[in-house]
């Protein structure tokens, strides 16, 4: 079937190391300590889609079963973890992406949460903070940690969305520009003086 990738033996040991993982919430990867064993084919592009041996992965359930297992090492190497083994993959920016936002409240108040490509829900707090980049052509690349040093990468729409809610205040006596989520104001970037 198109929609399926080709069998790969890799690809099977993994699926077969979880089936006795218990399916409710996401595996305890953070636990599992099994030996690196090398690199695989899998790739994350920009846009959230999940690659193997270079055409994309279709079935939705594989891939969120891929995501349940990501652990990003401290050696900065993005892998996919089971019980028995951990493989490589490449990621070419976010490990996720940010597709849908929900704002409650307003100011110092505020809550924002985010829905995964994947699925995930996460709502802005001390553990799942937001941080913003600048990306080559100048734009803005707002990102919120999902969880085990793994980051969300929003939407377009949403970083539009998120400077809408953007305000000016002072940090360590400097002006900037940034929002409040989750009790913490999350700084953007510094506030230009006009003239």
């Amino acid at each position: 079937m198109s929609e399926d990738i080709a069998p790969d033996p890799t690809l099977s040991r993994l699926s077969a190391a979880l089936d006795g993982v218990p399916k409710r919430g996401l595996p305890p990867v953070e636990r599992w300590d099994p030996p690196y064993c090398g690199t695989i084919d899998i790739r994350i592009a920009a846009d959230g889609t999940w690659h193997h041996n270079g055409s994309p992965i279709r079935r939705e359930k594989l891939v969120r079963l891929f995501a349940s297992i990501l652990r990003r090492e401290p050696d900065g190497r993005t892998v996919l973890v089971t019980p028995v083994e951990s493989v490589g993959i490449t990621v070419e920016d976010a490990a996720f992406v940010a597709v849908e936002m929900a704002v409650d409240g307003a100011g110092e108040a505020r809550r924002i949460s985010f829905r995964t490509n994947v699925d995930d829900l996460v709502s802005v707090d001390a553990e799942h903070g937001l941080r913003f980049e600048e990306a080559p052509d100048g734009s803005l690349k707002p990102y919120i940690h999902v969880r085990r040093g793994l980051w969300a990468l929003l939407t377009r729409s949403l970083t539009y969305d998120l400077v809408d809610l953007a305000e000016e205040r002072s940090v360590d006596g400097e002006a900037w520009l940034g929002l409040w989520a989750g009790g913490i104001f999350h700084p953007i970037a510094p506030a230009v003086i006009g003239e």
